[in-house]
């Protein structure tokens, strides 16, 4: 199921950290990496409640002291001994469940934390791997958030992500949101129903605009029966909450076309499904802790801050520059300029910033590094200098200087 990807955001304002340098800086990367823990832990949470399993019990327990309180025969009782063996059984097996889950979140949770140690214990190879993945994961999550379900799947399981993606539990929301593009409710309301304790009802509910969406539907329909039945045994008791609401849905059975009623129009629009999927999202994503953009548009602002000077806007601007094309300057043209007129150049040896007075000496295979570096390489290799990044070698002579203007 493809839809239409999610545009550039206006501007954000956040620091810009060093997004791929992530074996220098690795405290920058992983603040990046909240929603990588938290939805495993979320959902390892909410398997490791103990609340239903302990209503259970007592609901047991409470069955065993009232049978102790009757005089029933043999057989009565039984079979009333028989019914709570079964409960006991069913109980049983919900807790050996409930066990194998845990044990599956946790191996996710663990390999996610591996996966992270990557960042401080590595060599050139596992860091290249790793960079990979790490786009990798960067597209799969803007392909969920975007309802790319099937290239999500396909991308994770091409790349051996999977334990480091979300696409599992995006899966079980895609059946709710084809529910409601089919303009049906029932799976929304069963997901409601799962998560009744952790959803936010006390201002913008969820729930509440189902019910209200399935008594429209029923007029629509003209099953006036079946929206009496329904609005009297589900949306009565919002009554108080939402006394407001009700009565504007109340209004709607006064009319036999409900939907050339001037007051009744906003109900019956269709857009209220598209409106329902975008609620339901919010409160999906809330309820994981997942962001609500794709980490994707952060990495594309930050880099489109950092690419953006106002040398960009110059006449003379270089045709290397990627601002230089029309089409990409248009992508970032909301967001806000570099402080600096001209982007700076950090040597990958020294850390230091490459100047007029230390310029960038680039070498054969096109890696520039500052002459500062590379002067105190050859100085202990007999003139010879060798990329930190590639292993190329070659004499300091064979060298070539970037000119750099207008720092």
């Amino acid at each position: 199921m493809y839809s239409t990807l999610m545009p550039l955001p206006a501007t954000f304002e956040f620091p810009v950290p060093s997004f791929f340098n992530v074996f220098h800086n690795p405290t920058d990367s992983l603040k990046l990496e909240r929603q990588l823990m938290k939805v495993p832990f979320e959902i390892f949470s909410e398997i490791a409640s103990q609340r239903i399993i302990e209503k259970q019990t007592e609901n047991v327990a409470d069955s065993v002291a009232h049978a102790t309180k009757k005089n029933m025969s043999e057989a009565d009782a039984l079979s009333r001994l028989g019914s709570l063996l079964s409960r006991l059984e069913e109980l049983q097996m919900k807790i050996m469940e409930n066990n194998s889950r845990q044990e599956m979140e946790l191996e996710i949770i663990m390999k996610r934390l591996n996966h992270l140690q990557v960042l401080q214990f590595g060599g050139k190879e596992i860091e290249a791997k790793w960079k990979q993945m790490h786009v990798d994961r960067i597209l799969v999550d803007y392909m969920l958030k975007s309802d790319c379900f099937d290239a999500a799947l396909k991308l994770a399981e091409g790349s051996d992500i999977q334990e480091l993606v979300d696409v599992k539990i995006f899966l079980d929301a895609k059946r709710v949101i084809q529910g409601l593009r089919n303009r049906n409710c029932s799976e929304a309301l069963a997901w409601c129903a799962e998560n009744e304790s952790k959803l936010d009802n006390s201002q913008d509910s969820f729930e509440f605009k189902l019910r209200v969406q399935e008594i429209v539907e029923f007029l629509r329909n003209h099953q006036l029966e079946d929206a009496v039945n329904y609005a009297q045994e589900y949306l009565v008791p919002w009554g108080d909450q939402y006394k407001e609401d009700v009565e504007k849905v109340m209004v709607a059975f006064a009319f036999d076309n409900c939907a050339k009623c001037d007051s009744c129009k906003m109900l019956f629009d269709l857009n209220k499904w598209d409106a329902l999927i975008g609620k339901f999202k919010m409160e999906f994503m809330r309820l994981h802790g997942i962001t609500q953009e794709p980490s994707l548009i952060y990495h594309l602002t930050a880099g489109f801050i950092c690419l953006k000077t106002l040398g960009c806007l110059d006449r003379e601007c270089p045709i290397e520059d990627p601002l230089f094309e029309d089409d990409i300057r248009q992508l970032g043209a909301r967001l806000p300029f570099w402080p600096h007129r001209r982007t700076k150049l950090v040597c990958y040896i020294t850390k230091e910033l490459m100047t007029l007075y230390n310029p960038p000496l680039i070498l054969p295979n096109g890696y520039a590094y500052s002459k500062k570096a590379l002067n105190e390489m050859a100085s202990l290799n007999n003139g010879e200098v060798t990329c930190p990044r590639t292993g190329f070698r070659c004499n300091l002579r064979e060298l070539s200087v970037a000119h750099i203007n207008r720092f």
